[in-house]
């Protein structure tokens, strides 16, 4: 899928579309991949568990200090216990954990797509991102099923060029979702309503594709 860099009042989405002579589609299941430090009760990943109990969080044994291979691990762990298909929603750093095992792992044709939102441009010279050097090098593979990346205008983890640069890598298409800081709870988005309606357009796409 060729990278798009489009806005979020150009993505289009429209609440409640049907798809004219649709056959019943076997819904994907939905595996929630959250960031450094998890996501807590007013996450908006959180919220959108407790609206959606078929949701099903990929936990780590170890939250503050993130390790790049069990995290992999775990990932994998638990497509071991889902039917297929599945779709990652991940935030922040559990986007970059999905890139990289996406690049390892042999079971790749389970997942009917990828939803990241935020993911954070790591380097070594950057304090705010050092707790997170065992993920690097950044994960620059074409990811081996539909994405979708969002990101924000003032997110103080990634700038808009590399975004861009990521979305291209990966073969993602792009929504700028305007100046959203992290889109995280300390940027003010609890329940983040757009976000869910951007989420739920994406996997009514990628159900298509597993009619």
């Amino acid at each position: 899928m060729a990278a798009q860099n489009i806005s979020i009042s150009e993505a289009g989405y429209t609440e409640g579309r049907e798809t004219a002579g649709r056959r019943s589609v076997r819904a994907p299941k939905v595996l929630v991949i959250p960031g450094w430090n998890s996501s807590g009760e007013d996450h908006w990943q959180t919220i959108w568990e407790r609206q959606s109990p078929e949701y099903r969080r990929v936990e780590q044994e170890n939250w503050a200090e993130p390790n790049r291979v069990r995290w992999m691990e775990r990932i994998e762990a638990e497509l071991h216990c889902v039917e297929t298909p599945v779709i990652f929603l991940a935030h922040s750093l559990g986007c970059i954990a999905v890139a990289h095992w996406a690049g390892r792992s042999t079971r790749t044709k389970q997942v009917a797509g990828a939803f990241l939102v935020a993911p954070p441009w790591i380097a070594a010279e950057n304090p705010c991102t050092i707790p997170l050097c065992d993920f690097l090098p950044m994960p620059t593979k074409t990811l081996p099923f539909p994405s979708t990346l969002v990101t924000s205008e003032s997110d103080p983890y990634i700038s808009t060029q590399q975004a861009l640069f990521l979305s291209r890598c990966w073969g993602a298409q792009l929504i700028n979702v305007g100046v959203c800081g992290h889109i995280n709870v300390g940027s003010g988005h609890g329940p983040w309503s757009q976000g869910r309606l951007l989420f739920e357009q994406f996997v009514n796409q990628v159900s298509i594709r597993c009619e």
